[in-house]
């Protein structure tokens, strides 16, 4: 699809950004990724603020993959945030972490995530599971 919205990654692991963005290659789909270390920059991008505020906001991502434990805001804040606001609020969220905890599982759904894979540890099942779920979010889900 050449006007694919962008994969909108956030993520502070830059070892987990290199596999998921060599994972996502498999689909040619690396080049759509927006990559984010942070769960306030994420925002300002999502609602064109700050160093984003000439960013059009119309034109939201396909899919978001979203870690829990981010610097600046966490990841079920974030969550809270895109779910409260009009414009966000349908964005797809997969929240992709290494928390096993069913608390964060509960809340992340109660927030509104579409999905919740906890992140393999094996680097070959880590780097299957970021292709099977940019293969389907970016390319086989119809986005709102």
């Amino acid at each position: 699809m050449e006007d694919m919205s962008d994969i909108l990654l956030v993520e502070d692991n830059k070892y987990n950004v290199e596999f998921m963005l060599e994972a996502l290659k498999n689909h040619n789909l690396a080049h759509r990724v927006k990559v984010f270390r942070d769960g306030g920059e994420a925002l300002d991008y999502l609602f064109a603020a700050g160093e984003y505020s000439d960013r059009d906001s119309f034109k939201q991502p396909s899919v978001i993959l979203l870690d829990l434990r981010l610097p600046k805001v966490d990841g079920l804040e974030v969550l809270r945030m895109l779910r409260s606001n009009e414009a966000t609020k349908m964005i797809p969220m997969v929240v992709f972490s290494s928390s096993t905890s069913d608390q964060d599982r509960i809340d992340s759904y109660r927030l509104g995530a579409n999905s919740f894979i906890v992140k393999p540890i094996a680097y070959e099942r880590f780097v299957e599971a970021v292709t099977e779920i940019g293969s389907y979010w970016a390319l086989q889900n119809a986005p709102p």
